[in-house]
């Protein structure tokens, strides 16, 4: 814990923007970033909504011939970690050591396209002769930080983590950990997904895990903490942090937005899909978060909630930060940005905790739109920004995932 780790780059591609300033211009105004999906035909389907990334061209960071090579996934990666180290100033054998540089991506689902592609192939297309050469290379996970060590030269730790909606931050909390250790002095680190795909929205329509309901006013879809919530809404892209040690971002001048001060993670260990009724994973990842950062509850002024936008999650969430923070639950303040992005699963950790630099940097509170008649009755009583972001003080900021399987996670960062 001696050595110290900062932000010093951001970089992202969601459903509300290709950069960081687009998507935060985007969330100021409350936009939603979801619609109708236009990738598949999910005329069938008793969802036809998502925040898709739309129009969305890789050029600007990725030459054409390599990005053929990766599935949409790595494609979304890859652009927002060059996007990230170019806003930290980094270039790796200039002013940072390649070996002293890694690469930990957090993804959920993996190439769902290409592997939907290659099914095709062989059951439609010809047989399994058919399959296309790069199938395998496109689908497995850890072909995203893999691309993004390859294009940027970083020859330190390289590996994905695959916890579901709470990979993106298990990304950023084992990445500091190495900066910590003095294995590395930088690492780019974060979480991507593209699974608006048959399988992938499919998959969640028969688990009834996403709404069915707002078909017909897409926008409206993810409402989280309101009383009319009826699932998530899936969406897509990456966000990458760059994480530095102090010293060496002093020693070059660097731009820091905030430092890692906390990270905490725990399993519920209790169901595959379902939140412990009591949130005692959630409560207990955000106190090893505190406590690693060497903050009491009531120095974080802003939660960046999971707020999925199911029955479920959102009043368990809310019952979690009720036992963390106590009465100081009350005063600090708490929104779900998924109510604009969507939600990105294994991207959604690296998102929201850019957003959550964000707010602290600007000292600005996001909203949760579509919030017009929270669910007091479940337990949805506490401030979460509802419609429109307000201006106000944030001295630290905590961003919280929960994925499928019982995975918590909880990251807090701090001006320094």
């Amino acid at each position: 814990m001696s050595r110290r780790v900062v932000v010093t780059g951001l970089g992202t591609v969601n459903p509300l923007g290709h950069s960081v300033e687009e998507t935060w211009a985007a969330i100021q105004a409350s936009q939603s970033g979801v619609g109708k999906i236009t990738r598949i035909d999910a005329s069938s389907m008793p969802c036809q909504i998502a925040a898709e990334v739309k129009n969305f061209d890789p050029s600007k960071y990725i030459d054409s011939k390599e990005a053929r090579k990766m599935d949409p996934f790595s494609q979304f990666g890859v652009y927002a970690a060059l996007q990230a180290l170019e806003d930290s100033g980094l270039k790796v054998g200039a002013n940072v050591d390649p070996e002293r540089i890694g690469t930990v991506l957090g993804n959920g689902i993996g190439g769902v396209q290409a592997l939907e592609t290659a099914y095709e192939k062989i059951f439609v297309g010809g047989g399994p002769n058919r399959i296309p050469p790069m199938s395998i290379p496109k689908l497995i996970s850890n072909e995203g930080p893999g691309n993004i060590a390859i294009l940027t030269g970083a020859l330190g730790p390289c590996y994905s983590i695959l916890t579901a909606c709470s990979a993106g931050t298990d990304a950023i909390g084992d990445a500091a950990r190495w900066i910590r250790d003095g294995v590395t002095d930088v690492m780019i680190a974060g979480g991507t997904e593209a699974a608006i795909t048959l399988m992938g929205i499919g998959g969640f329509c028969v688990l009834k895990a996403v709404t069915f309901k707002f078909n017909d006013d897409p926008t409206k879809g993810s409402r989280p903490f309101d009383k009319d919530r009826s699932g998530f809404v899936m969406g897509e892209g990456a966000g990458i942090l760059i994480l530095e040690e102090y010293e060496h971002a002093i020693s070059r001048g660097a731009k820091i937005y905030a430092e890692l001060a906390g990270y905490g993670i725990t399993c519920d260990a209790y169901h595959l899909t379902s939140p412990h009724p009591e949130g005692i994973g959630a409560s207990r990842a955000m106190r090893m978060a505190l406590s690693q950062a060497g903050l009491k509850p009531e120095d974080i002024d802003y939660i960046n909630a999971h707020g999925t936008s199911t029955e479920i999650n959102d009043p368990t969430e809310t019952k979690a930060v009720k036992t963390v923070f106590g009465s100081h639950a009350y005063k600090l303040k708490m929104s779900s940005t998924k109510s604009m992005t969507g939600h990105c699963v294994g991207a959604a950790g690296g998102i929201e905790a850019m957003l959550a630099i964000l707010a602290l940097r600007d000292q600005y509170f996001p909203p949760t739109i579509n919030l017009d008649h929270p669910d007091v009755e479940a337990g949805c009583d506490l401030d979460y920004v509802n419609n429109k972001g307000v201006k106000g003080k944030i001295r630290a900021v905590m961003s919280n995932t929960l994925g499928f399987g019982g995975h918590n996670s909880s990251v807090v960062f701090k001006q320094l």
